[in-house]
């Protein structure tokens, strides 16, 4: 990193958490790198956070443990930050600061990015289109991710969410020939025991060789938390609008994200808002998830799936609730669904993809597949309605039609939504779904036009009449 001919301050007044408060540095800039020299002359990196006439805040990267506040001293190195990106990262992890962590050499770049993203114009924007298969069929059936678009994985304590990240990590495709794909994984203060579970799912199913990781670990600084997003996406937006790769960027857990802003807030004694957290938030948050998307002319595109961890399973929690505001729907994991051992539980009546329709149909998925998931979210909707009725009247009190739709719902989870960690092909999942219908006379079938009736339905069963 080449160093800028400047002045040194000397003017270090205290330490607030991981931040340095600094006086009479006007001359620095916001979101500049400096180098922070300790008495003994190691040093250490820190970004200005905060520039006053009076002072400057600077957020420490390795933390302020062993600072003398007299001793110290503060030189620019960068008027912004910037990032190094070469096509040499695929395969490549780093930590939470964009530094290898794989035991291999460090990457020579072919350029250097400003981490926090160029504005993308609104009027260059194009509207996401085409399909990203992620192999799980209650996301590709009911709630498909579209390129371009961000759709947000909303967990609880406890439920499988890192799995759920595993499985589209090592399944996610687009379809059609010549298009290349990248997967950028950025794992925000996740535990060493899950990045040994990713470590493991990477090596042994060769995941790597279509993946870049950043890993910020519980136990790095946090202010690591609010770079390693910034650094996932500024790879993507290269891979993306550079070299022409479709590239899904999987950020998780953002609900850690959120928690670094609120401690760095309270360091810098912010007036909190909602239960804490800083009153810019929803501005900070949107400066990450909109860096998703299509640029008219351009081949490629920029997919997110951010996974977040919604205190007391609340979906009003501040954190899901500004993430519902700016991104393209959710996937929403049940907690009933997950007690009684389905995998991935889903809830697919909770989750929404507002894109999915820009994604399917003819040419993309198939021509009958808008149709069909009306059918089927009816169906077991209907089935649902059927269980909190027997909770009062008893099963005996169901017409015939009735009980079907009770069995269709148990049916739905088990085989539909329950698919274990065995990734599906579209076409697999839809031909599931007509399989499942296969217990409902066709004048049920009211939300499937005739046509696409009398081409499937025969179809599935005959595959039922065999399997039987």
């Amino acid at each position: 990193m080449a160093e800028l001919v400047t002045k040194e301050y000397r003017s270090v007044r205290y330490i607030s958490g991981p931040l340095l408060i600094v006086e009479n540095a006007r001359e620095l800039s916001y979101g500049a790198m400096v180098e922070i020299i300790l008495e003994d002359g190691t040093k250490r990196s820190g970004q200005v956070l905060e520039v006053t006439t009076d002072y400057a805040v600077i957020q420490v990267l390795e933390g302020t443990l062993g600072i003398d506040v007299a001793s110290t001293r503060i030189r620019l190195v960068e008027d912004v930050a910037r990032f190094g990106v070469s096509k040499d990262m695929i395969g490549r992890i780093f930590n939470g600061r964009g530094e290898p962590i794989d035991g291999l050499p460090p990457i020579i770049p072919e350029k250097r990015i400003p981490i926090i993203g160029v504005p993308m114009n609104p009027v260059a924007r194009d509207k996401p289109s085409d399909f990203i298969q992620t192999g799980i069929s209650a996301i590709d059936g009911f709630n498909t991710l579209v390129r371009g678009q961000k759709l947000p994985i909303f967990s609880g304590a406890g439920l499988p969410a890192n799995q759920i990240a595993a499985m589209i990590l090592k399944n996610a495709q687009v379809r059609g020939e010549g298009e290349e794909f990248l997967v950028v994984f950025g794992a925000i203060g996740i535990t060493q025991r899950e990045y040994a579970y990713f470590l493991k799912e990477f090596e042994e199913t060769g995941a790597l060789s279509r993946l870049i990781a950043f890993i910020n670990l519980a136990d790095d600084p946090t202010i690591e938390r609010i770079l390693t997003p910034r650094f996932a996406l500024t790879v993507a937006e290269y891979f993306a609008f550079d070299l022409d790769y479709h590239v899904l960027v999987i950020l998780g857990d953002m609900t850690n994200y959120c928690e670094a802003l609120r401690e760095i807030g309270a360091a810098r004694e912010e007036v909190p808002g909602r239960r804490g957290y800083p009153g810019y938030m929803y501005t900070d948050l949107a400066t990450i998830y909109e860096r998703a998307g299509r640029i008219r002319g351009r081949k490629g595109s920029v997919t997110q799936i951010p996974i977040l961890t919604m205190p007391d399973d609340d979906m009003t929690h501040p954190i899901p609730d500004l993430t519902g505001y700016i991104t393209e729907g959710q996937i929403v994991l049940s907690r009933e669904l997950h007690r009684v051992g389905i995998f991935p539980p889903i809830d697919v009546l909770l989750s929404l993809s507002r894109l999915m329709n820009l994604g399917i149909g003819k040419d993309r998925t198939r021509e009958d597949h808008r149709e069909l998931a009306n059918q089927l979210y009816a169906a077991y909707a209907r089935g649902k309605d059927m269980r909190r009725l027997v909770a009062i009247v008893g099963e005996d009190a169901l017409s015939d039609m009735d009980k079907k739709y009770l069995k269709f719902a148990d049916l739905f989870e088990q085989e539909m939504i329950g698919q274990g960690d065995r990734p599906r092909t579209i076409e697999e999942t839809l031909d599931l779904g007509w399989k499942l219908l296969t217990m409902f006379p066709p004048s049920e079938l009211s939300r499937i036009r005739k046509e696409y009736i009398e081409k499937y339905l025969p179809k599935a069963q005959e595959a039922t009449q065999r399997e039987e």
